[in-house]
């Protein structure tokens, strides 16, 4: 089989599983949240994360165990909120791309219904951007559960299932080499795995350390 014959990028598993996600100190509070979530005040939570750090991962294990649904928030209009407060809702990127006329009567109706509200961001819902101030103050009052930049232990596991996630397997001596070479978060994961797996198929090679010390210290 030629090089040219290996360069096809196989589809990705993107493992959203339970039992997928690994528990470390960067993301046990918020994940503790999660599992509380019969706890929360007026039944509404915001996940707060970096890009890539699991947000959509924690948000599809608590839409599996509550039954709820998930919608981007751009998709939202005023006309949706009364139908799509009755039950559990996930509203991914709930801090951009959003109707806040949309948002702000969604945030009314869930503290109704307090069927479970989850949104997702990158940043706490006081310091969203809106135009509104009723509904500046609605997202001041949600509850934050943030997960900060992973620690060592949690990255070369984030590495591991980035690559698998590309039905790659490395081995732990590759994973060893990148930790000290790269920056603390997991878009740097993220954006060092496609670089690996691109230089790979490439060059119809496996990722392997030869082939990260030539792209890295090239």
């Amino acid at each position: 089989m030629t090089a040219d014959q290996l360069a096809f990028p196989l589809p990705r598993l993107d493992a959203r599983g339970r039992d997928d996600f690994m528990v470390a100190p960067s993301n046990a509070t918020a994940q503790a949240l999660i599992e509380t979530w019969a706890d929360w005040p007026e039944a509404r939570l915001a996940l707060i994360g970096p890009e890539g750090c699991g947000k959509s991962h924690l948000a599809a294990i608590w839409a599996e165990t509550a039954g709820a649904r998930i919608v981007p928030a751009a998709s939202l209009t005023p006309e949706m909120a009364p139908d799509l407060a009755e039950g559990p809702l996930v509203v991914e990127d709930a801090d951009r791309g959003v109707d806040e006329a949309a948002l702000f009567h969604l945030l009314n109706a869930a503290a109704r219904s307090r069927a479970g509200l989850l949104l997702t961001g990158r940043t706490p819902p006081a310091h969203w951007h809106v135009g509104l101030p009723d509904l500046a103050s609605r997202l001041a009052a949600v509850t934050p559960a943030i997960i900060e930049d992973p620690d060592d232990v949690l990255l070369s596991v984030v590495l591991i299932k980035l690559f698998a996630d590309r039905q790659l397997q490395v081995k732990p001596a590759l994973i060893g080499y990148l930790l000290p070479r790269m920056e603390r978060s997991f878009a740097a994961a993220a954006s060092m795995v496609d670089r690996l797996d691109r230089e790979s198929l490439a060059q119809g090679v496996p990722p392997n350390l030869a082939l990260a010390r030539s792209l890295l210290d090239g």
